[in-house]
Protein backbone atom coordinates (compact mmCIF):
# COMPACT_ATOMS: atom_id res chain seq x y z
CA UNK A 1 0.00 0.00 0.00
CA UNK A 2 1.26 3.29 -1.16
CA UNK A 3 2.42 5.97 1.79
CA UNK A 4 -0.71 8.83 2.45
CA UNK A 5 1.13 12.39 3.78
CA UNK A 6 -0.40 12.89 7.08
CA UNK A 7 -0.54 16.28 6.47
CA UNK A 8 -3.27 16.00 3.75
CA UNK A 9 -5.16 13.18 5.27
CA UNK A 10 -8.63 14.72 6.54
CA UNK A 11 -9.49 14.33 10.44
CA UNK A 12 -12.59 11.57 9.75
CA UNK A 13 -9.97 9.50 7.08
CA UNK A 14 -7.23 9.50 10.04
CA UNK A 15 -10.20 8.30 12.36
CA UNK A 16 -10.95 5.59 10.41
CA UNK A 17 -7.30 4.55 10.14
CA UNK A 18 -7.15 4.49 13.79
CA UNK A 19 -10.20 2.14 14.48
CA UNK A 20 -9.94 0.36 11.92
CA UNK A 21 -6.58 -0.76 13.74
CA UNK A 22 -8.68 -1.24 17.46
CA UNK A 23 -7.52 2.65 18.25
CA UNK A 24 -10.15 4.83 20.04
CA UNK A 25 -11.24 7.46 18.18
CA UNK A 26 -9.73 9.62 20.06
CA UNK A 27 -6.26 9.11 19.30
CA UNK A 28 -6.91 11.05 15.80
CA UNK A 29 -7.32 14.53 17.90
CA UNK A 30 -3.83 13.72 19.86
CA UNK A 31 -2.48 13.09 16.53
CA UNK A 32 -3.51 16.78 14.94
CA UNK A 33 -2.20 18.52 17.95
CA UNK A 34 1.13 17.18 17.19
CA UNK A 35 1.10 17.83 14.16
CA UNK A 36 -0.21 21.56 13.71
CA UNK A 37 -0.27 22.28 17.54
CA UNK A 38 3.26 21.21 18.76
CA UNK A 39 4.64 20.89 15.25
CA UNK A 40 6.17 17.81 15.25
CA UNK A 41 7.84 16.01 11.96
CA UNK A 42 8.24 12.63 12.94
CA UNK A 43 5.32 9.84 14.24
CA UNK A 44 8.26 9.11 17.16
CA UNK A 45 8.14 12.07 18.42
CA UNK A 46 4.08 11.72 19.21
CA UNK A 47 5.08 10.47 23.04
CA UNK A 48 1.75 9.55 24.59
CA UNK A 49 1.21 7.07 21.76
CA UNK A 50 1.99 3.43 22.54
CA UNK A 51 5.06 2.10 20.33
CA UNK A 52 2.62 0.07 18.30
CA UNK A 53 0.28 2.94 16.70
CA UNK A 54 3.28 4.72 16.66
CA UNK A 55 4.45 2.20 13.99
CA UNK A 56 1.17 1.51 12.08
CA UNK A 57 1.42 4.91 11.52
CA UNK A 58 4.83 4.83 10.70
CA UNK A 59 3.89 2.29 8.02
CA UNK A 60 0.66 4.20 6.67
CA UNK A 61 1.92 7.68 6.30
CA UNK A 62 4.78 10.12 5.91
CA UNK A 63 5.66 13.34 6.50
CA UNK A 64 6.39 15.91 3.69
CA UNK A 65 9.54 17.64 5.59
CA UNK A 66 11.37 20.20 4.94
CA UNK A 67 15.23 20.51 5.01
CA UNK A 68 17.23 23.30 5.21
CA UNK A 69 19.75 23.39 1.87
CA UNK A 70 21.07 26.57 2.92
CA UNK A 71 21.34 28.81 5.04
CA UNK A 72 22.46 32.74 4.44
CA UNK A 73 22.46 35.25 7.44
CA UNK A 74 23.24 39.26 6.43
CA UNK A 75 24.85 41.49 8.49
CA UNK A 76 21.93 43.29 10.18
CA UNK A 77 20.10 39.71 10.86
CA UNK A 78 17.53 38.85 7.92
CA UNK A 79 18.52 35.34 7.36
CA UNK A 80 16.83 33.48 4.04
CA UNK A 81 17.14 29.68 3.79
CA UNK A 82 16.80 27.40 0.39
CA UNK A 83 14.48 24.56 1.88
CA UNK A 84 14.72 21.33 -0.13
CA UNK A 85 11.29 19.15 -0.10
CA UNK A 86 10.85 15.94 -0.29
CA UNK A 87 10.83 15.58 -4.26
CA UNK A 88 14.12 17.46 -4.20
CA UNK A 89 12.54 20.75 -5.25
CA UNK A 90 13.77 23.67 -3.52
CA UNK A 91 12.07 26.58 -1.79
CA UNK A 92 12.40 29.86 0.04
CA UNK A 93 12.06 31.33 3.54
CA UNK A 94 13.37 34.64 4.86
CA UNK A 95 13.38 35.35 8.80
CA UNK A 96 13.24 39.50 9.36
CA UNK A 97 14.35 41.19 11.99
CA UNK A 98 12.16 44.03 13.82
CA UNK A 99 11.64 46.03 16.53
CA UNK A 100 11.45 42.83 19.28
CA UNK A 101 9.81 41.40 17.23
CA UNK A 102 10.52 38.61 13.49
CA UNK A 103 9.04 38.52 10.58
CA UNK A 104 8.98 35.56 8.28
CA UNK A 105 8.03 35.74 4.38
CA UNK A 106 6.77 32.00 3.52
CA UNK A 107 6.80 30.62 0.07
CA UNK A 108 3.56 29.48 -1.22
CA UNK A 109 4.88 27.26 -5.10
CA UNK A 110 7.99 26.01 -6.12
CA UNK A 111 8.89 28.52 -8.69
CA UNK A 112 5.76 30.44 -10.44
CA UNK A 113 3.90 30.71 -13.47
CA UNK A 114 3.46 34.61 -13.65
CA UNK A 115 6.66 35.66 -14.79
CA UNK A 116 7.11 38.95 -13.55
CA UNK A 117 9.84 40.68 -15.15
CA UNK A 118 11.75 41.86 -11.91
CA UNK A 119 11.11 38.92 -9.99
CA UNK A 120 14.15 35.83 -10.15
CA UNK A 121 11.39 33.02 -9.37
CA UNK A 122 10.03 33.69 -12.75
CA UNK A 123 13.09 32.45 -14.00
CA UNK A 124 12.74 29.03 -12.26
CA UNK A 125 9.30 28.25 -14.27
CA UNK A 126 6.43 26.31 -12.57
CA UNK A 127 7.15 23.05 -10.96
CA UNK A 128 4.25 22.57 -8.30
CA UNK A 129 2.10 23.94 -5.11
CA UNK A 130 3.21 23.22 -2.30
CA UNK A 131 1.31 21.48 0.38
CA UNK A 132 -0.09 23.31 3.96
CA UNK A 133 2.65 20.97 5.92
CA UNK A 134 5.00 22.44 3.89
CA UNK A 135 3.58 26.20 3.49
CA UNK A 136 3.26 25.22 7.80
CA UNK A 137 6.66 23.81 8.49
CA UNK A 138 8.19 27.04 7.14
CA UNK A 139 6.29 29.22 9.79
CA UNK A 140 6.82 26.43 12.23
CA UNK A 141 10.99 26.70 11.54
CA UNK A 142 10.67 30.18 12.23
CA UNK A 143 9.26 30.62 15.32
CA UNK A 144 11.78 28.37 16.85
CA UNK A 145 14.50 30.48 15.14
CA UNK A 146 12.74 33.37 16.62
CA UNK A 147 13.02 31.60 20.10
CA UNK A 148 16.52 30.86 19.60
CA UNK A 149 17.34 34.57 19.38
CA UNK A 150 15.51 35.52 22.40
CA UNK A 151 12.53 37.40 20.58
CA UNK A 152 9.11 36.06 19.03
CA UNK A 153 7.78 35.67 15.61
CA UNK A 154 5.10 38.13 15.01
CA UNK A 155 3.81 38.40 11.59
CA UNK A 156 3.87 36.06 8.41
CA UNK A 157 3.82 37.17 4.84
CA UNK A 158 2.82 35.10 1.98
CA UNK A 159 5.52 37.06 -0.22
CA UNK A 160 7.85 34.34 -1.06
CA UNK A 161 8.22 32.36 -4.18
CA UNK A 162 4.60 31.58 -5.86
CA UNK A 163 1.18 32.94 -6.42
CA UNK A 164 -0.56 32.04 -3.14
CA UNK A 165 -3.99 32.42 -4.86
CA UNK A 166 -3.56 29.93 -7.12
CA UNK A 167 -2.65 27.44 -5.10
CA UNK A 168 -5.62 29.03 -2.97
CA UNK A 169 -6.75 25.36 -0.97
CA UNK A 170 -3.57 24.78 0.43
CA UNK A 171 -2.26 28.46 1.60
CA UNK A 172 -6.12 28.71 3.56
CA UNK A 173 -5.44 25.11 4.88
CA UNK A 174 -2.18 26.35 5.85
CA UNK A 175 -3.42 30.03 7.59
CA UNK A 176 -6.32 27.59 9.36
CA UNK A 177 -3.75 25.63 11.03
CA UNK A 178 -1.38 28.46 11.84
CA UNK A 179 -4.47 30.66 13.53
CA UNK A 180 -6.95 27.97 15.02
CA UNK A 181 -6.69 27.54 18.72
CA UNK A 182 -5.49 23.84 18.32
CA UNK A 183 -2.87 24.65 15.84
CA UNK A 184 -0.12 27.83 16.75
CA UNK A 185 -2.61 30.03 17.36
CA UNK A 186 -1.27 32.77 15.78
CA UNK A 187 -3.55 35.76 15.20
CA UNK A 188 -4.99 36.79 11.19
CA UNK A 189 -4.34 40.19 11.43
CA UNK A 190 -0.63 39.21 11.74
CA UNK A 191 -0.84 37.53 8.63
CA UNK A 192 -0.56 39.48 4.92
CA UNK A 193 -1.11 37.01 2.00
CA UNK A 194 0.18 39.16 -1.43
CA UNK A 195 -1.31 38.32 -4.83
CA UNK A 196 -0.31 40.19 -8.57
CA UNK A 197 -4.09 40.23 -8.91
CA UNK A 198 -6.03 37.05 -9.60
CA UNK A 199 -9.75 38.77 -9.13
CA UNK A 200 -11.97 35.84 -9.13
CA UNK A 201 -9.98 34.47 -5.74
CA UNK A 202 -9.66 38.16 -4.62
CA UNK A 203 -13.89 37.78 -4.89
CA UNK A 204 -13.26 34.12 -3.44
CA UNK A 205 -10.89 35.75 -0.57
CA UNK A 206 -14.26 37.94 0.26
CA UNK A 207 -17.14 35.33 0.28
CA UNK A 208 -15.18 32.93 2.33
CA UNK A 209 -15.12 35.82 4.98
CA UNK A 210 -10.84 35.70 5.63
CA UNK A 211 -9.81 37.89 8.29
CA UNK A 212 -6.17 37.88 7.28
CA UNK A 213 -4.73 40.94 5.60
CA UNK A 214 -4.15 41.37 1.61
CA UNK A 215 -1.60 42.74 -0.44
CA UNK A 216 -1.44 43.39 -3.72
CA UNK A 217 1.86 43.93 -5.72
CA UNK A 218 0.48 46.41 -8.34
CA UNK A 219 4.20 48.35 -9.11
CA UNK A 220 2.54 50.34 -11.71
CA UNK A 221 -0.91 51.74 -12.23
CA UNK A 222 -0.15 52.35 -16.12
CA UNK A 223 -1.74 49.68 -18.20
CA UNK A 224 1.12 48.99 -20.24
CA UNK A 225 3.82 49.41 -18.10
CA UNK A 226 2.33 47.06 -15.76
CA UNK A 227 1.55 44.62 -18.53
CA UNK A 228 4.89 44.80 -19.06
CA UNK A 229 6.59 44.32 -15.52
CA UNK A 230 3.60 41.70 -15.23
CA UNK A 231 2.44 39.67 -17.70
CA UNK A 232 -0.67 38.62 -15.63
CA UNK A 233 -2.24 42.28 -16.19
CA UNK A 234 -2.90 40.95 -19.54
CA UNK A 235 -5.72 38.31 -18.64
CA UNK A 236 -6.32 40.29 -15.67
CA UNK A 237 -6.12 44.15 -16.36
CA UNK A 238 -6.39 46.89 -13.90
CA UNK A 239 -10.35 47.63 -13.97
CA UNK A 240 -11.05 43.98 -13.30
CA UNK A 241 -8.65 44.20 -10.13
CA UNK A 242 -10.16 47.17 -9.21
CA UNK A 243 -13.83 45.89 -9.37
CA UNK A 244 -12.60 42.74 -7.45
CA UNK A 245 -10.90 44.69 -4.71
CA UNK A 246 -14.21 46.89 -4.35
CA UNK A 247 -16.01 43.68 -3.17
CA UNK A 248 -13.90 42.63 -1.01
CA UNK A 249 -13.37 45.70 0.78
CA UNK A 250 -17.28 46.28 0.76
CA UNK A 251 -17.25 42.41 1.91
CA UNK A 252 -14.65 42.13 4.84
CA UNK A 253 -14.05 45.99 5.70
CA UNK A 254 -10.25 45.28 5.28
CA UNK A 255 -7.93 48.07 3.99
CA UNK A 256 -5.77 46.09 1.43
CA UNK A 257 -2.45 47.07 0.75
CA UNK A 258 -0.37 48.33 -2.68
CA UNK A 259 2.95 46.79 -2.93
CA UNK A 260 4.71 49.15 -4.98
CA UNK A 261 8.26 48.20 -6.23
CA UNK A 262 10.12 51.58 -7.55
CA UNK A 263 11.71 50.88 -10.56
CA UNK A 264 14.55 53.44 -12.03
CA UNK A 265 13.27 55.39 -15.09
CA UNK A 266 10.32 53.07 -15.35
CA UNK A 267 7.91 53.61 -12.87
CA UNK A 268 9.03 56.03 -10.66
CA UNK A 269 7.99 59.33 -12.15
CA UNK A 270 5.88 61.92 -11.07
CA UNK A 271 3.53 61.25 -13.91
CA UNK A 272 3.37 57.59 -12.63
CA UNK A 273 2.88 58.64 -9.18
CA UNK A 274 0.09 60.79 -10.37
CA UNK A 275 -1.64 57.95 -12.11
CA UNK A 276 -1.28 55.27 -9.04
CA UNK A 277 -3.38 57.85 -6.73
CA UNK A 278 -5.77 58.30 -9.30
CA UNK A 279 -6.11 54.67 -9.29
CA UNK A 280 -6.19 54.01 -5.46
CA UNK A 281 -8.96 56.95 -4.83
CA UNK A 282 -11.24 54.15 -5.83
CA UNK A 283 -10.95 52.22 -2.56
CA UNK A 284 -9.14 52.42 0.72
CA UNK A 285 -6.25 51.17 0.37
CA UNK A 286 -2.24 51.62 1.83
CA UNK A 287 0.96 51.49 -0.08
CA UNK A 288 4.03 49.88 0.52
CA UNK A 289 6.68 51.69 -1.60
CA UNK A 290 9.59 48.81 -1.77
CA UNK A 291 13.13 49.32 -2.47
CA UNK A 292 14.22 46.90 -5.23
CA UNK A 293 17.21 44.79 -4.39
CA UNK A 294 19.87 44.74 -7.50
CA UNK A 295 20.04 41.17 -8.82
CA UNK A 296 23.49 40.53 -11.18
CA UNK A 297 22.33 40.42 -14.49
CA UNK A 298 18.96 42.37 -13.98
CA UNK A 299 18.30 45.13 -16.56
CA UNK A 300 16.21 46.80 -13.37
CA UNK A 301 17.97 49.22 -11.32
CA UNK A 302 17.17 50.74 -7.85
CA UNK A 303 15.74 54.45 -7.63
CA UNK A 304 17.69 56.98 -6.30
CA UNK A 305 17.19 58.45 -3.26
CA UNK A 306 15.95 61.77 -4.56
CA UNK A 307 13.34 60.39 -6.94
CA UNK A 308 12.17 57.54 -4.50
CA UNK A 309 11.79 60.70 -1.90
CA UNK A 310 9.94 63.10 -4.82
CA UNK A 311 7.28 60.23 -5.32
CA UNK A 312 6.29 59.62 -1.62
CA UNK A 313 5.66 63.26 -1.31
CA UNK A 314 3.53 63.66 -4.12
CA UNK A 315 1.34 60.61 -2.88
CA UNK A 316 1.49 62.15 0.21
CA UNK A 317 0.11 65.37 -1.17
CA UNK A 318 -2.41 63.04 -2.56
CA UNK A 319 -3.78 61.85 0.84
CA UNK A 320 -2.48 58.44 0.37
CA UNK A 321 -1.51 56.55 3.47
CA UNK A 322 2.43 55.76 2.20
CA UNK A 323 5.07 53.33 4.24
CA UNK A 324 8.42 52.05 2.85
CA UNK A 325 9.88 49.06 3.31
CA UNK A 326 13.05 49.31 3.62
CA UNK A 327 15.35 46.78 1.69
CA UNK A 328 17.07 43.87 3.83
CA UNK A 329 19.78 41.41 2.94
CA UNK A 330 21.30 43.54 1.01
CA UNK A 331 24.59 41.51 1.07
CA UNK A 332 23.04 38.13 0.66
CA UNK A 333 20.78 36.41 -2.08
CA UNK A 334 17.86 38.79 -1.12
CA UNK A 335 15.58 39.02 -4.30
CA UNK A 336 13.05 36.37 -4.28
CA UNK A 337 14.15 33.05 -5.91
CA UNK A 338 17.82 33.97 -6.06
CA UNK A 339 18.89 31.27 -3.58
CA UNK A 340 16.84 28.65 -4.70
CA UNK A 341 17.60 29.38 -8.38
CA UNK A 342 21.55 28.93 -7.76
CA UNK A 343 20.60 25.16 -5.60
CA UNK A 344 19.25 24.58 -8.83
CA UNK A 345 21.44 24.99 -10.85
CA UNK A 346 24.28 23.76 -8.03
CA UNK A 347 26.24 26.81 -7.32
Amino acid sequence: MEKKNIRNTPPEELTEFLCSHGEKAFRAKQIYQWIWQKGVHSFDEMSNLSKGVREQLAAAFYFDNLRAGRIQTATDGTTKTAWELHDGQFVESVLIPGKDKYTVCVSSQVGCQLGCRFCATGTLGFKRNLSAGEIFDQVVFAQKAAEERGSTLSNIVFMGMGEPLLNYTNVLTAIKHITDENGLAMSPYRITVSTAGIPEKIRQLADDEVRFNLAVSLHAAKPDTRSRLMPVNQAYPLDQLAESLKYFVEKTGTRPTFEYLLLNGINDSTEDARTLATYCKQFPVKINIIEYNNVEGSAFKHTPDKQRDAFIHFLESRNMIVNVRRSKGKDIDAACGQLANKLKKGE
